[in-house]
């Protein structure tokens, strides 16, 4: 099949034929047709963009200074004749998340309805040219070249993300922002960050100072490591690096379970036993939680509070023998410690609605009873499948992170020795087959379903070296989950998209598992002990 198409730059009429079965980008485009000829970047070659839309030329023409020496000034003005990377206002409606580029001899043109869309336009682009375009450092004796082609291109799923543990173990903000970078790089869109939890408490809440002070003193693998947390003003630099990425984040602040780190520093708001609860019965709780979230509300713009939610039972038992507990179940007629957990739940989502969010919660959140309009779900107990199913019925939106395949703790080759296992551990290959086994339970409901998580819970990930191991290239399969529909995804295509991913990995000084040559990256251990953890 060949036909002509016209682009606004002068000299930029191709052929075009539908075969692509070279092109790298990855997550894979819906759409794609291949031309003859290419576009070659060279001293006098600028950046243009509409005013909604300079955002993505600006990140475009700041990446590729650093790896090309070319100048590539962004200029005003968007009816450029050749020689330019331009970045339009689509001239019709496009679907939620598309964008089109063009490529001709002379310039390529990213049309787009909104910023969102252009980044994904832009990093396409990027990923269009030699990988050696993604380095920090410029690269001699490279031809900056981009062949003739069109794209149309959206996403799947809306929501396409990474949630990362700290509390068990403290990254720091370096190492985020480089993930940040990756996660840009793969068109991914929702960094969820587990913030508190029973080791640690990472953020800084300027009323509550001992939640630092106290709470952030160590780590899953040392009680007594130095108190290690983001500061406001890290947040704020955070949070502004991910959105120049179009990247949402959303914090999560655990409870009322895994609340130790709290309790240890605000021993009132326990709710008994060894502190891994919050009091559900004390009005002390409720406004050290509003005090909690408003602040942390003020620090992400994003539109979703996570609360966890999950494991309460793991340490309610204390509330059966408390009787300021019991007695206040009796007053409000709760039969149940379940019931009471679940009173919590629906008095921390009126705060949450009264600061303008929406509550998220692991799946154990759909029993409460809340608001479906302003609660969504992350359905994480792969063995629980009627989970899901109660989640989509009652009306909840969900985002799919089940713990096989979309839990990174798990070990990803059968050779490695530490990280979970549940009949079976979590390769690349199973990954990449994610969601789609899971839609006979979602088909009548797909509008419901956000998209796909990774989860990487860091028990075992003591340091930068293995958290890298236990992400990459994974990662990248999450990331064409939640892009590319099911009819262009090709598991071997993908691979060979993976051997050039892997390039960008090296570029960016990324370290990975080598998922072709295993032999080649043994399995790092750092303070780690090789002890599995246990099934569940």
């Amino acid at each position: 099949m060949k036909r002509r198409l016209t682009l606004v730059l002068a000299g930029a009429a191709c052929a075009w034929s539908v075969h692509a079965s070279e092109l790298t980008v990855l997550p894979a485009p819906q759409k794609v047709e291949m031309g003859t000829g290419q576009f070659t970047f060279n001293k006098q070659t600028v950046v243009a963009a509409d005013s909604s839309l300079t955002g993505a030329g600006d990140y475009l023409a700041g990446v590729l200074r650093r790896s090309t020496g070319l100048p590539l000034p962004r200029v005003g003005g968007t009816n450029l004749r050749r020689n330019a990377i331009v970045f339009r206002k689509a001239p019709v409606k496009l679907p939620p998340g598309a964008y089109r580029l063009e490529v001709g001899t002379q310039g390529a043109v990213v049309f787009a309805s909104s910023a969102d869309e252009a980044f994904s336009g832009c990093q396409t682009l990027l990923q269009l040219l030699p990988v050696e375009a993604m380095s920090t450092n410029k690269a001699a004796g490279v031809t900056w070249s981009v062949p003739c082609m069109k794209i149309e291109d959206a996403p799947r799923f809306a929501w396409r993300g990474l949630m990362l543990d700290e509390s068990r173990h403290f990254f720091g903000k370096e190492k985020v922002k480089q993930i940040l970078d990756v996660m840009a790089y793969l068109k991914m869109n929702r960094f969820h960050w587990h913030l508190t939890d029973e080791p640690g408490w990472r953020i800084q809440i300027n009323k509550y100072p001992k939640l630092t002070e106290v709470g952030a003193v160590g780590n899953w693998s040392n009680a007594k490591a130095p108190a290690a947390f983001y500061t406001q003003t890290d947040i704020a630099e955070i949070v502004r690096y991910a959105q120049q990425r179009h990247i949402i984040i959303v914090p999560e602040i655990d409870m009322p379970g895994h609340a130790t780190a709290a309790t240890r520093a605000y021993p009132g708001v326990s709710g008994g036993g060894n502190g891994f609860t919050f009091n559900p019965a004390s009005e002390q709780t409720y406004r050290f939680l509003e005090d909690v979230l408003t602040e942390v509300a003020g620090m992400f713009p994003g539109p979703f509070l996570h609360i966890g939610g999950d494991e309460v039972s793991f340490g309610s038992k204390s509330w059966k023998t408390d009787p300021q507990i019991q007695q206040f179940m009796r007053d409000n007629n709760l039969k149940n410690e379940a019931e009471l957990e679940r009173y919590f739940v629906r008095r921390v989502q009126g705060i949450i609605a009264k600061l303008g969010k929406t509550m998220m919660g692991w799946d154990e959140i759909t029993a409460a009873g809340v608001d479906t309009n302003r609660t969504a779900v992350m359905w994480w107990r792969h063995d629980k499948p009627g989970v899901l199913d109660d989640a989509l019925a009652k009306g909840y939106r969900v985002v799919l992170c089940p713990r096989q395949p979309c839990y990174f703790d798990f070990v990803q080759h059968d050779s490695h020795r530490i990280g979970r296992r549940w009949n079976g551990f979590n390769d690349l290959e199973r990954v990449y087959d994610f969601p789609d086994p899971l839609q006979a339970h979602w088909k009548d409901r797909q509008a419901q379903v956000l998209g796909v998580e990774a989860c990487l819970w860091t028990e075992r990930v003591a340091d930068a070296h293995r958290l890298d191991f236990m992400l990459f290239p994974r990662l990248a399969a999450i990331a064409e989950d939640g892009w590319s529909n099911a009819t262009v995804k090709n598991k071997d295509k993908f691979l060979e998209r993976v051997r050039v991913f892997l390039r960008y990995l090296d570029l960016r000084g990324v370290t990975y598992f080598n998922h072709f040559e295993p032999a080649k990256t043994p399995e790092p251990t750092g303070p780690n002990k090789a002890d599995p953890l246990a099934n569940g």
